[in-house]
């Protein structure tokens, strides 16, 4: 039975660097696409910053109204992620994507509908749990599915098109801003229902995860997906063989469909993982906690959350002014995260990690400084403006030119394949955590402390987070997912 079919490959293989091209055309396009997903969770916090202008004017909330506004979408993703995991596990990677972008649909369709304070809440909570499922699932499914040359390259594209969401969120802002008030922050909103929808049919087109596969025991099947995304025949099948060890299936079983003995999901590996981990186990969950930690502690979601408040503090009194210095913001950020992607995999993890948390420190000091600087002067002072300025600039490019995109990579790579699914939630559970918490506390915080003051506080952490990696993080480039088990 195999020998034919094995026949028929061969007069494939002649054809070599046709077969090539298509490989890798599919596999990144698959992984794109899946990323893409990410553009929901950025279009939502730049549009936010902008849209909450409007929404305090209109439903007169409060100060802390807005900051849970703003920062609760975080906690309620975790529900989604959470729930994406076990999704992802019993339905499949891509039919959980779909799920991301239907959830995302009708949360964008409530928060634009919504009349009150708490109807707006709902819709919050319906669009975090959608964001929730597509930060777990795009990660994995793109580690999954992409060979390991490019996988940094294509595993960092969640951080890409978290960048360009927040920018058409930030242009969405400005476009808007001329409407009547009880419009302006409704269309804002509404609009990001248009992508989502447009993500949950398109993922219907993609090949299932070839690793997700194997572990259901559809060996059939995962090497038909991995003869489309691999470059070359024996790359299938080495990597068909690296999977099928993983899974625990014998080698030389190769019909279509086996049974794979199920290990108790969940208990044991919760048990691996945090109740008796091996020495190296530990290390990989104490690393990635970690950058999930940091890459939120340094603050960097109130300076893109806050950035019209920021330049409002430092003195651009107009709405559009401000939304158009927050464009600069989204495109900057998304220049350089574009730059570091084709990085990741040149220079590797480690050097781009430690350069951007470096320069993210110095800027937060500086922007810090000029804020500080501002507060304490009786008039306008140009050159401290144009300071403030170029320091939240050179704030999200450093972030997006490494912090914030090798999180996700790493995440993605040191885990075990038998750790991975709940490995990357747990980092996904502490990374909106985190987030949360920074993203409804700045308010009170510079209140408190005053805005230079909760800078200072964030450029502290951001020196913290520098050491933490330099201790602690290995380099991971260009391996592949099963050595780094070993």
């Amino acid at each position: 039975m195999a020998e034919p079919h094995h026949h028929g490959v061969s007069g494939v293989a002649d054809f070599e660097p046709a077969k090539k091209l298509k490989g890798n055309k599919l596999a990144i396009a698959c992984s794109i696409f899946a990323c893409m997903t990410s553009i929901l969770n950025g279009y939502d916090t730049g549009v936010m910053s902008g849209a909450v202008i409007y929404i305090q004017r209109e439903l007169k909330i409060s100060e802390t109204q807005v900051e849970v506004l703003m920062g609760i979408l975080n906690l309620y993703s975790l529900i989604g992620s959470f729930a994406a995991g076990r999704t992802s596990d019993w339905l499949g990677r891509r039919y959980t994507v779909v799920i991301a972008g239907v959830i995302f649909f009708v949360g964008a369709l409530l928060m634009g509908f919504s009349t009150n304070y708490a109807f707006l809440m709902v819709g919050r909570f319906v669009a975090g749990i959608g964001v929730g499922f597509a930060l777990m699932i795009a990660p994995v499914y793109t580690a999954e599915v992409s060979p390991a040359v490019s996988r940094g390259f294509l595993a960092s594209f969640p951080e890409v098109f978290i960048n360009i969401g927040l920018l058409l969120g930030y242009v969405s802002n400005y476009a808007f801003s001329g409407l009547p008030m009880h419009l302006a922050w409704r269309m804002m909103l509404g609009v990001g229902a248009i992508p989502s929808a447009g993500l949950a049919i398109g993922i219907l087109f993609m090949p299932e995860s070839p690793r997700w596969l194997v572990i259901q025991g559809r060996l059939g099947e995962a090497k038909k997906v991995l003869n489309k995304i691999c470059e070359s025949k024996e790359e299938a099948q080495n990597r068909l063989n690296d999977i099928k060890e993983a899974a625990g299936i014998p080698q030389d079983c190769n019909d279509d469909i086996v049974q794979v003995t199920k290990h108790s999901q969940g208990k044991g590996i919760w048990k691996e993982l945090f109740i008796h981990p091996t020495p190296s186990v530990r290390h990989v969950l104490i690393a990635a906690l970690g950058i999930h930690f940091f890459e939120q502690a340094c603050g960097m979601d109130s300076v893109v959350l806050y950035s019209p408040r920021i330049f409002a503090k430092a003195g651009i009194a107009s709405n559009s002014h401000q939304f158009l210095a927050t464009i600069a913001v989204g495109l900057v950020k998304t220049t350089f995260i574009l730059i570091s992607t084709f990085l990741l995999d040149r220079v590797g993890r480690r050097p781009l990690l430690l350069g951007s948390v470096a320069a993210v420190t110095i800027s937060l000091g500086t922007l810090a400084t000029a804020l500080t600087i501002i507060d304490h002067s009786e008039k306008k002072l140009t050159w401290a403006l144009v300071l403030c300025i170029v320091a939240v600039l050179s704030c999200v490019g450093s972030f997006s030119s490494g912090l914030g995109p090798i999180t996700w990579v790493y995440t993605s790579e040191i885990f075990p394949l038998r750790l991975r699914a709940l490995g990357a939630s747990v980092g996904v559970a502490v990374n909106r955590t985190t987030s949360g918490i920074i993203a409804m506390t700045f308010i009170s915080l510079y209140k408190a402390i005053t805005i230079g003051g909760a800078f200072f506080l964030y450029a502290g952490i951001a020196m913290v987070s520098w050491i933490f990696f330099y201790m602690i993080l290995p380099e991971t480039q260009g391996k592949t997912l099963e050595e780094m088990e070993g």
